[in-house]
Formats: structure tokens, C-alpha cells, sequence
């Protein structure tokens, strides 16, 4: 296949790795995988009222011998990995059947594994034989694309998923989103049967794609399926491309993308659709600037937590001397008051207004920011 410019938020139909070689080198933000996963399936499932188990048994998800499947393996990882960005992650999800190959081959290819995320099933499949522990779970990896390399990562946007807390590397959908891989309205069908034996939920790749891309970022996922990662990039204004190569599957995920309707007024797009963390990208003041501008004065006492008992004074370098003679940074000296506990000091010192009221630090870093940078760029 010619090399070809990258036509976005589009079906490719083709062979994945012919098609990814033919995509132009280090374009892709982010790429969701959900391969074969090599079941290996010998016998047919029964469950106890002897009705079959409608497992996975496609002849895509079938190989020779491990050693087929490693080569097919290692051929997709590799061609993911040249269309990738510098900065670009990579999510590939499986079961036991196949996930720790995978990881052994993206290693040896020089990608930095970030975290494997296991998604717990609420509701999975019992082992009808009673031969195994239930198999509850599937394990994701994340890794970005080389050791040392920056990437994207919206961690204050995932607390939303736990309530404020940081999200943790076990993940459990809502049961009613999953049973116990995709089910109700968002399960499609064709003639009344599943369409497709391994659909994921939307819910998992909502987080997937917002953890790791921001708006405008580029999507790819080489084996598209029904199109779950596209119908939810689209939904939160990421561009996608998907690569599939059965037709029927290429009809089937057109349609419900192209089902797809903004809710949002253009104007709004960029603001409702931005997850990233602002203060982490905005850039960088010193607490000494906020002396040099007179925002703030040498000499001025500032207030832990709001507490008047745990006091500091300003000093003309910038640092903060405590009653107990202690003498660091904003961020330091709250440390400090906190028994060795981590501290971001502009959230946690405040200020005396002239209206007598306790004000955050970090609202004149904000007006430092609107007065002395953001002003300068117009």
C-alpha cells in the first residue's frame, strides 16, 4: 500500500499493519488497541440448564501456535509505534490469554509500560465447570512510547471518576454499562444476534480517551470493530481513524458514528471539551514575583489553612519564617506545618485583603499571570 497523507476521522478498510505502514510516521496522539485475544477455545461451553455459552469464536481471534500469534503481535505493536507522536501513548487491552505476551513484546520494542489497568467486571461469566476461579477481570496497558518521554495525562480530570480522589488502577463500570462486556441499547445487533463478539463499553473508552488526549488530538485504533473508540472520540471532539478490515463491521460502526449529533454550540467546544489541567500547563511564576510587583510585601504575615495560630512572615527572598525559626519556601514551610506531609503551598496560604478578609495566595498568582503574561501576548 502507497504512503498516504492522514485522512482523519475516517474508516480505513484494509489489513492493520499494511494500513498503520501506510499512515505518515509520528501523526498519532493516541491509540486504543483491542486485539485478538487468542482464546485458544477447544471445547464447546455449556451452562448448567445445558443452553450454550456464546463464546468467542471467530476466526480472527484464531492462530497456529503461540509463536504465530507473538509475530502477529509484534508486527502491529511495531507499526503502532512508528505512527505514534514522541509524546503519543498507547492502551492495549486483553485477557490472561494473551495480555502477558503482549506486554513482553512491547517491552523488548522500547515501550515504557505507564500502568496496567485491570477493569473488574461486576457481572462476569461464571466458570460453569467449576474447574477455575471466575474470570472477573481484563487487563489494560498503558505505556507511552519510550522511557523518559512527556505525554499526556489529565489527572485532575480522572479524579472525576473517584469521587476527587486520584484514580486508582482498578476500574469498575457501573453494572448496569456492562454485562459483563456490553449490553442493552449501547449493544448492537444485526438480525437479532450481537454484532460483534468482543464490543467494548463506551464507558471504558470515555476514560481512556479523556486520561490521555485532549481536544483535537488524533485517535487511532487499529482493530475499529464496531467503532466504540471512534463514536465516543467523536463524541468528545477528538478526531479518529479506525482500521478494519471486514466490511461488515465497517458498515455497522459508520452508521453509529454518523448517528452522532454535537450537543454543543461551536463557541463552547473549546472550554466544555478542554480537560486538561490549566494550572499545571500555565506558566510558571515565583512567589518572589508576587514581591517584586507589590502584591505582596516583605514582612507581611501570611495564615495556614486560614488558621491565625499558624503563622509565617514574608521574607524579601521570597521565603516564609516561621514562629518556630523555620525559614523555606511557601511550599516548604507548609510541608513543615504538616509533619513532612506534601504541600502545595499557593493552595494552602492565605493573605489579609484590605477588606480584612483571608484570601488564597494562589488568586494573586492568577492576577500576576493576567497582568504581567497573558497581557503581554495580545
Amino acid at each position: 500500500m502507497m504512503k498516504q497523507n492522514l485522512q482523519i476521522d475516517q474508516i480505513i478498510h484494509g489489513e492493520c499493519v499494511e494500513v498503520l505502514n501506510s499512515l505518515p510516521e509520528k501523526s498519532i496522539d493516541l491509540i486504543f488497541a483491542d486485539p485478538p485475544y487468542n482464546l485458544q477455545l477447544q471445547n464447546t461451553l455449556w451452562r448448567p440448564n445445558m443452553t450454550q455459552v456464546d463464546a468467542v469464536n471467530d476466526q480472527w481471534d484464531q492462530f497456529d501456535s503461540f509463536k504465530t500469534y507473538d509475530i502477529f503481535s509484534q508486527n502491529w505493536l511495531q507499526a503502532c509505534q512508528r505512527v505514534l507522536k514522541d509524546t503519543g501513548t498507547l492502551w492495549v487491552i486483553g485477557s490472561y490469554h494473551n495480555i502477558f505476551r503482549i506486554g513482553k513484546i512491547m517491552q523488548d520494542l522500547g515501550f515504557w509500560i505507564l500502568n496496567d489497568v485491570v477493569w473488574i467486571k461486576t457481572n462476569p461469566m461464571p466458570n460453569f465447570r467449576g474447574v477455575r476461579l471466575t474470570n472477573a477481570h481484563e487487563t489494560m496497558i498503558w505505556a507511552s512510547k519510550s522511557k523518559g518521554s512527556k505525554y499526556t495525562f489529565n489527572h485532575h480530570a480522572m479524579k472525576g471518576f473517584n469521587e476527587g480522589k486520584q484514580l486508582r488502577s482498578d476500574w469498575v463500570i457501573p453494572r448496569e454499562l456492562v454485562l459483563p462486556i456490553c449490553s442493552g441499547s449501547e449493544r448492537i445487533k444485526t438480525n437479532g444476534e450481537k454484532a460483534h463478539s468482543t464490543q467494548k463499553p463506551e464507558a471504558l473508552l470515555l476514560r481512556v480517551i479523556i486520561s490521555s488526549s485532549q481536544k483535537g488530538d488524533i485517535v487511532l485504533d487499529p482493530f475499529f470493530g464496531t467503532g466504540t473508540t471512534g463514536a465516543v472520540a467523536k463524541q468528545l471532539h477528538r478526531h479518529w481513524i479506525g482500521i478494519e478490515q471486514k466490511k461488515k463491521y465497517i458498515l455497522i460502526a459508520q452508521e453509529r458514528i454518523d448517528n452522532i449529533e454535537p450537543i454543543v454550540p461551536e463557541p463552547l467546544i473549546e472550554d466544555i471539551f478542554d480537560v486538561s489541567d490549566k494550572n499545571r500547563l500555565a506558566p510558571r511564576v515565583g512567589f518572589a514575583n508576587l514581591i517584586e510587583v507589590n502584591f505582596l510585601t516583605p514582612g507581611q504575615k501570611l495564615y495556614f489553612q486560614k488558621n491565625p495560630v499558624n503563622e509565617a512572615y514574608i521574607k524579601p527572598d521570597g521565603n516564609l519564617r516561621l514562629p518556630d525559626g523555620f525559614e523555606g519556601s511557601i511550599h516548604q514551610a507548609g510541608k513543615h506545618l504538616m509533619n513532612g506531609s506534601p504541600c502545595n503551598g499557593w493552595q494552602n496560604w492565605y493573605f489579609e485583603s484590605p477588606d480584612n478578609e483571608l484570601v488564597v495566595i494562589n488568586e494573586l498568582r492568577e492576577k500576576y499571570r493576567k497582568k504581567f503574561i497573558y497581557e503581554n501576548k495580545t
